[in-house]
């Protein structure tokens, strides 16, 4: 924390995310990760630098400003338990006027900033499916109820509550991302195990996902004499950048490198667990790619 001179109470966060993913690195930077299994894929490492960097010189020039900059160095940004929804339930943003986060973002040229107000990110969920079904020899699958061939009319139905469901101009991804299931080649899966993401820009949305989801996997379970259950875990909301810290950024962006280097940020369909704290103060997060 930057504590300052002068009659302000105001406080702002800096929020840098510092988590990695277990990917191993193979790009052949001088700055890959030289832990196997473990990188920073989505850039953190360097919002980590900048976060320090920012730290150092506010620090330097404390007497110039008025009011306080808060920086956290945010872990779990990538899974739950979410770092960004620990920061508001410990109170960190309890006293706090407005939040910034920053990106590294391939998509946008080096030395440029894009930044946009409104919804930014979307909502994510993530859902664990059991199906259960009936062992058999393979070579007797009629005996049986094979949980794999279950589990596989789900990603076909699932699929569907996008593609036939939701209007095209109301963002909504669903991502089977994992299947498992058996060990023997000689028999019938009695169980398999389906891993799934949800994301979504509006509640209604979301909820309807939900309902969909789990009438789909019922029904589909049930059709083949299996049985199913539904784990949800409800994740981050959708990241809104508040207009007026949007409009300061981008007046503060233009003066530093010229309004030619200033971008308009269209929303994306990633999620992102800053918006814990847009939910709770007026916030911005903002791409920009780095050499």
């Amino acid at each position: 924390m930057v504590g300052a001179a002068g009659p302000s109470n105001r406080k702002v966060v800096i929020r840098a995310d510092i988590d990695a993913l277990p990917i191993t690195e193979a790009s052949g930077a001088p700055f890959s990760s030289e832990r196997p299994g473990i990188m920073h894929a989505c850039g953190h490492d360097a919002h980590a630098v900048m976060g320090y960097a920012a730290s150092v010189l506010l620090e330097r020039q404390k007497q110039s400003f008025g009011g306080t900059v808060r920086i956290i160095f945010q872990p779990a940004e990538e899974a739950e338990p979410l770092g960004g929804r620990r920061v508001v339930e410990v109170g960190l943003l309890d006293d706090v006027d407005a939040a910034i986060g920053i990106h590294a973002d391939p998509y946008t040229a080096t030395g440029k900033i894009a930044v946009g107000a409104g919804p930014y990110t979307l909502a994510c969920d993530i859902f664990d499916i059991t199906v259960t079904g009936n062992s058999a020899h393979a070579a007797r699958p009629s005996e049986g109820v094979d949980a794999i061939a279950v589990a596989c009319s789900m990603v076909t139905e699932l699929q569907k509550i996008v593609s036939r469901e939701i209007d095209p101009y109301d963002p909504l991804v669903v991502s089977i991302t994992g299947i498992e299931g058996g060990g023997a080649y000689n028999v019938i899966a009695a169980e398999a195990r389906l891993k799934v993401t949800i994301r979504s820009g509006h509640e209604a949305t979301r909820q309807h996902a939900w309902k969909r989801l789990r009438q789909i996997v019922q029904g589909v379970a049930s059709s083949h004499n299996a049985s199913a259950e539904v784990d949800l875990r409800r994740g981050e909301p959708p990241v809104i950048n508040d207009p007026d810290m949007v409009e300061i950024i981008r007046r503060t962006g233009a003066g530093l490198l010229g309004q030619d280097n200033m971008l308009s940020a269209p929303g994306w369909t990633a999620a992102d667990d800053f918006a814990f704290y847009s939910e709770k103060c007026p916030s911005s997060v903002t791409p920009r790619e780095i050499s």
